[in-house]
């Protein structure tokens, strides 16, 4: 064998994706009722989910540094946020795994870990072991939730939540911390019923989060489909409604949904 014959073996091909610092994404979709792999991901219900993260990341920081309206202000804008990934990912017709997984670890944060840290900074930190145990439960809890959803999506009724949903729990919290916020509970100190109160209440909404008990989940609803024009009414009211006292009127309506579950399961157990 010459040496013009010894450099004339064929080359690998070159692997451009080698060099890339962060592969793409890419997971198997049923088109047509056949598998396809797709690679990418959809922008608009993943900045959706980011914003609900960041303001519950902001909520977090805000507790630590003692600003405490701003970060029960920050959940409920998380909730927005929340809302609306969801809602958007249906109506385009953009659902995907990918933003499934993010959408949870997002409410894990959001929704578990901020309001269990915001709650913990102003009024269980001097509870001292009970205080922290009652933040863990209500995280736990969460997680808990969290992950029989996820395992539960395929199968469950579409039109009621298993459990209280954690947004639904963090807006109790975080309308808590908001109406004691405007009453002045927080600069002045935080008496030492409240400190036990607002501990009862993270444990009874975690708990809540993770019992049998069946709540609406609304997603009956079609945004899309034409509605009486005494419903358009009905909604400009409501809006009017929060803006008289949004810290209040919130913290009632979500009182009124959390309750909601146990009050309906009571009533068809005795029915």
């Amino acid at each position: 064998m010459t040496e013009q014959q010894g450099n004339d073996k064929p080359k690998l091909p070159f692997d451009t994706e080698a060099l890339l610092l962060i592969d793409d994404h890419e997971e198997e979709v049923s088109v047509n009722g056949k598998t396809e792999r797709k690679r990418g991901i959809y922008l608009l219900p993943n900045l959706f989910t980011t914003a609900a993260l960041f303001a519950g990341f902001f909520a977090i920081i805000s507790g630590m540094h003692g600003n405490f309206e701003n970060a029960a202000i920050a959940i409920f804008a998380a909730m927005i946020f929340d809302g609306l990934d969801g809602r958007v990912a249906r109506l385009m017709n953009a659902q995907s795994k990918f933003g499934a997984e993010y959408d949870s670890l997002s409410d894990m944060v959001s929704f578990g870990v901020a309001p269990a840290l915001v709650v913990f900074s102003w009024a269980l930190v001097d509870l001292g072991k009970f205080g922290w145990a009652v933040a863990f439960i209500y995280v736990a809890c969460a997680a808990l939730r969290l992950a029989r959803f996820n395992t539960q999506i395929d199968t469950a009724d579409k039109n009621y939540f298993t459990g209280l949903a954690s947004p639904a729990a963090a807006a109790v919290m975080a309308g808590l911390v908001w109406v004691c916020a405007e009453e002045g509970w927080v600069e002045k100190g935080v008496h030492f019923e409240l400190e036990v109160f607002a501990g009862i209440l993270m444990a009874v909404c975690g708990i809540l989060m993770i019992l049998n008990v069946r709540y609406s989940s609304f997603k009956g609803i079609d945004f899309r489909g034409r509605v009486p024009f005494v419903v358009m009414i009905i909604v400009v009211l409501i809006f009017g409604l929060v803006s008289v006292d949004p810290a209040r009127v919130l913290l009632a309506a979500a009182l009124i949904y959390a309750l909601s579950g146990p009050v309906q399961a009571i009533y068809r157990r005795f029915k």
